[in-house]
């Protein structure tokens, strides 16, 4: 969940590590800091809050040194405050380190160093692992770096750790285990940073570090071993990414910006994959393992958050085009339920980032069972892709916005693509039908333009009209279902009002109740199979006097005239609808976050990246 970043080279760190600080503060803003070390000093600085407050406590201090390593936090152990934020110092004040991650035997260990006379100024388990790893060096009076490899061996749980030590002038030592780290390989030093948008300004060249393994880091030397202290071949990648791809581009936020980048990003998801004229989609990722998924007894879908509702929409459109049986698990439930796999299961694992630590946990899980692991993630080389037998990337490029949009589009086109081309394989699709879809999917780009372009002022009144409000509902059938629970998530995240997203025949189960004349209730009523009952749950909603905004079918009228808001987006398929008729609801949840004043890219408590359990 937080944000690490690190330099050791030939030019100032303080700099190259505020920038970092700043494309990394999306995985945490509860405080920041660094640590510089300079003349055999370690000079550190930490505050609460986002980074412009750090660049405040630090302004007209002494900030020089080649070396230097930060932080930015998504509070775990201990709450946010000037004391809990990274760095921390060893207790004679010789090591700083900085953590992501949680060290879950950490009780224990802080408990035998208080024994041994060991204070502490802070709550966090981070403090705990500086202090065991100095006092390991002390009794067996070992370099810094033997003294880490003994320490992670002991504790229990998922870190990104570095570290400076005045000893070691031009070093930083770092390890990974269930974390992410990067190491940017540059002509003016070495980079590190929990994904490569700290570095992309200063090289392009990386090495991805993998768990259970450590980087001694110098100017012009990177050492790579592995806990058992042999040393490993770093293997350096090119990343294929622009600066421009992590800048606001003239947009207020960059939940904005990712929102109306989506025509490009999902022409992008289905560039080279998708063959309107052949009638044709090449997956070569699903055809590496297509006998597992054509022998397949079932196809179980594991994720968190807006890629669980993508999993959902999944679920619907593979059962529909497929034949096969389709199960949707939140991970964070699925690793400790102790589930039935065997050789027979397909396990698709949906990740923006690749490294969702209950997803990671899941899906080791399910390989000693046997199952077969297809990853959908958006981040190359992530520990996700790397796990998994086979996969897709889903080209949506960087998101920077806490709030996912770009990304959910373009897992609902890899989905749709992954389920096209199955049904192709099994035989369980017409040519007609196959035509249809792969026709209509080449469309939607456009489609979803013309939402932007004719529907943002409007969108914008809505949001407007609606602001003070206290409750949603969001109401949805079959494959629009997932969609209205996608847009109620995105309005809790973004505005802080509550919201519930259900399927509109549930409506009568109990959440009717809560409509009263105060009560927006949200309908994705476009025209599909399920339109009439729609349109029936929408009167019995307007009988009770609750205020109705509709998102309807171009052409609609009957819908329309219920609602007393609606929005419009282009007749589709009900299979791609889903792909239309979620905009207008994440632009509606950022007008409204705006309109209330909240900072839409950073909403409280949340970071982009979940890895932590």
């Amino acid at each position: 969940m937080c944000g690490i970043v690190g330099y050791v080279g030939r030019e100032e760190a303080y700099p190259i590590l505020i920038d970092g600080l700043k494309r990394l503060e999306y995985r945490g803003y509860d405080s920041a800091g660094v640590a510089l070390l300079h003349q055999n000093v370690i000079n550190l600085y930490k505050k609460e809050g986002k980074v412009a407050a750090l660049e405040q406590e630090a302004s007209g201090k002494n900030i020089h040194g080649n070396v230097g390593i930060g932080h930015t936090r998504w509070a775990t152990h201990g709450e946010p405050c000037d004391r809990n934020a990274h760095p921390h110092l060893s207790g004679s004040g010789r090591i700083a380190l900085i953590h992501n991650g949680i060290i879950e035997n950490y009780g224990q260990l802080k408990a035998d160093l208080v024994q041994k006379g060991y204070d502490f100024k802070s709550d966090t388990d981070s403090e705990v692992l500086v202090n065991f790893i100095e006092d390991i060096q002390i009794n067996n009076n070992c370099s810094l770096e033997e003294a880490v490899r003994i320490a992670l061996k002991r504790v229990t749980g998922a870190y990104v750790i570095l570290l400076i030590d005045p000893q070691l002038p031009d070093t930083i030592i770092a390890a990974r285990k269930g974390s992410p780290l990067v190491i940017g390989v540059g002509e003016k030093g070495h980079f590190l940073g929990s994904d490569a948008s700290p570095m992309l300004a200063y090289t392009k060249d990386v090495v991805y570090i993998n768990d259970y393994e450590m980087a001694i880091v110098r100017p012009d030397e990177l050492i790579l071993k592995n806990y058992g202290n042999e040393t490993i071949t770093p293997f350096v990648q090119r990343l294929d990414l622009d600066l421009e791809a992590i800048e606001k581009g003239g947009y207020e936020h960059f939940m904005l910006k990712e929102i109306f980048e989506q025509p490009q990003t999902i022409f992008d998801s289905f560039r080279g994959r998708l063959d309107a004229e052949q009638l044709r989609v090449t997956l070569s990722g699903l055809d590496s393992i297509s006998d597992k998924l054509l022998k397949a007894r079932r196809i179980i879908i594991v994720s968190c958050g807006t890629s669980w509702h993508a999993g959902l929409v999944a679920e619907y459109i593979i059962e529909e085009l497929c034949r096969v049986n389709v199960e949707v698990e939140y991970a964070s439930e699925f690793r400790y339920r102790n589930p039935i796999i065997d050789e027979n299961d397909v396990i698709l694992a949906i990740s923006q980032s690749g490294e969702t630590a209950d997803t990671l946990v899941a899906l080791e899980t399910a390989k000693k069972q046997g199952a077969t692991i297809f990853g959908i993630v958006n981040v190359v080389g992530s520990s996700i892709a790397r796990l998994a037998d086979a996969g897709v990337y889903t080209h949506a490029g960087p998101e920077i916005g806490v709030a996912s949009t770009k990304a959910f589009t373009a897992q609902l086109v890899v989905l749709q693509l992954f389920a096209l081309r199955l049904a192709q394989l099994k035989g369980t699709i017409s040519d007609e039908r196959f035509k249809t879809l792969i026709e209509g999917l080449a469309k939607v780009p456009e489609q979803v333009d013309w939402i932007l372009k004719t529907q943002k002022a409007t969108i914008r009144a809505i949001a407007d009209k609606y602001r003070g409000s206290s409750d949603f509902l969001y109401l949805g059938r079959g494959y629009n279902f997932p969609i209205a629970l996608e847009g109620a998530l995105k309005l809790k995240e973004i505005s802080y009002i509550h919201a519930e997203g259900y399927p509109a025949a549930e409506m009568k189960h109990g959440p009717i109740a809560l409509v009263d004349e105060t009560l927006p209730v949200v309908f994705i009523a476009t025209q599909d199979p399920f339109y009439e009952k729609i349109v029936s749950n929408m009167q019995e909603i307007k009988a009770r006097k609750g205020r109705l905004i509709a998102v309807v079918s171009e052409g609609d009228t009957q819908a329309a005239e219920l609602a007393e808001d609606y929005i419009v987006v282009p007749q589709a398929d009900e299979i791609l609808a889903p792909l239309l008729s979620v905009i207008p609801l994440q632009l509606l949840s950022y007008y409204i976050g705006v309109e209330r004043a909240v900072d839409v890219d950073k909403p409280r408590n949340l970071a982009k990246s979940v890895t932590v359990e």
